[in-house]
């Protein structure tokens, strides 16, 4: 067997060098500290966890993205966590079970067994924002308002906005009488966008004209903001659930409108992602020339009931190192001056030093025979002793 270099990583999986670290972790604090200035309080869910808690609820939908091995104590599957929104879940219901609407935030490496077709990376980190026990229009609304707020503290430009509802579709489906093959044929035609497919099956099914040509019209509800005032005329005669979701749109179109005027809004009725995890409004985020989102969440109800809770929810989620990788050209270098040290052991260096740091200012001590010097680790300033003081002088 041909040995590998020892320097060599899985695919899809990185090192973070120096420079890309330091952004890295500079953006990681600034949007943990915007979640927590709108109420959002951070949680640590564990890496590894018992598979059956990682894939309940949205976790079915990624049980091929999870890594999975035995417990050697227990004996029990664990999994690596490819998703931390039901952990997330799991605390709001369990651990915490507060009656009032709780919000949480969360950060940290998630794995996946097979990375995105757009995005080789099989291990993102996932930063996201939760708001459990709210079942309005209201906390939707607050938590695309956030999603769009860490994108403008992150740096992004021309971000545009995707926003959907599953619950038509289910809906429609209910109302019409679909089978679970049939809605489950239909979502995956729905989701390739193939209309001439699409047709056929639909004459092949055995409902009212009526809803036949209700779900025909969805692949071509996507638009700008006219789009529910067509839908509203296309499902005229869908029940008050489908009406529902339509008004809940608007209003949080209404509303986007005049929060971010300038924010482009496209509107998708036959966009289903997470259809199996969301109930309601989903939403996502977008950049010219990535053919990806950046950001992704919506409303998914209930998915705290395995855990002894079924509370309304919604939030969003995105890739840390994507929105890093995405801002960074736009990132002015720090300009703090890093202060290179002599190697000595007098005590007032010692105590000088100490001072600095604890200012906030970076300080590298020479070390004993060490190559190069202040230059080499990129000092703009050494510290030198003028008449009994140790003093930092800047390097020409």
């Amino acid at each position: 067997m041909l040995q590998k270099d020892p320097w060599l990583l899985p695919d899809g999986i990185e090192e973070i060098l120096p420079d890309d670290a330091k952004y890295l972790e500079n953006l990681r604090r600034k949007l943990l500290d915007v979640f927590a200035a709108w109420g959002y309080q951070l949680v640590i869910p564990p890496f590894i966890d018992y598979l059956d808690s990682l894939l309940t609820g949205s976790g079915h939908d990624l049980e091929l993205q999870t890594f999975k091995l035995t417990d050697q104590l227990s004996g029990e599957m664990l999994g690596v966590r490819a998703d931390m929104t039901p952990q997330v879940a799991r605390i709001d219901a369990h651990n915490l079970r507060y009656e009032h609407p709780t919000r949480l935030c969360y950060e940290g490496t998630v794995l996946h067994t097979v990375g995105n077709p757009l995005e080789r990376s099989r291990s993102p980190r996932q930063i996201g924002a939760e708001l459990y026990g709210h079942a309005g229009k209201e906390s939707d609304l607050e938590v695309i308002q956030l999603m769009l707020e860490m994108l403008a503290i992150t740096g992004l430009e021309n971000v545009h906005l995707d926003l959907g509802h599953v619950g038509i579709y289910r809906e429609l489906s209910l109302q019409a009488g679909l089978n679970p093959q049939q809605e489950s044929e239909l979502f995956t035609l729905l989701q390739g966008k193939a209309k001439t497919e699409l047709v056929e099956l639909i004459s092949s099914f055995t409902i009212a004209d009526s809803f036949k040509q209700m779900l025909l019209k969805l692949i071509e509800l996507n638009g700008g903001v006219e789009v529910l005032s067509k839908a509203t005329e296309v499902f005229a005669a869908a029940n008050d659930k489908v009406k529902l979701a339509l008004a809940e749109l608007q209003a949080i179109a209404d509303r986007l409108a005049v929060l971010f005027p300038a924010l482009p809004i496209h509107f998708d009725l036959a966009e289903l992602r997470g259809y199996h995890y969301h109930t309601g409004v989903v939403f996502a985020a977008f950049v010219p020339n990535l053919g990806r989102e950046i950001a992704r969440g919506g409303r998914y109800d209930n998915i705290g009931k395995i855990f002894g809770r079924a509370r309304p929810a919604t939030g969003f989620s995105a890739d840390l190192k994507l929105l890093a990788s995405l801002s960074k050209n736009n990132y002015q270098a720090d300009a703090s001056t890093a202060i290179f040290a002599p190697c000595d052991d007098d005590y007032d260096l010692i105590v000088k030093i100490r001072d600095l740091r604890a200012q906030g200012l970076t300080v590298i001590q020479q070390l004993p025979g060490q190559t190069g010097g202040a230059p080499e680790v990129y000092c703009s300033a050494v510290l030198e002793k003028h008449n009994q003081n140790w003093l930092v002088k800047p390097l020409i």
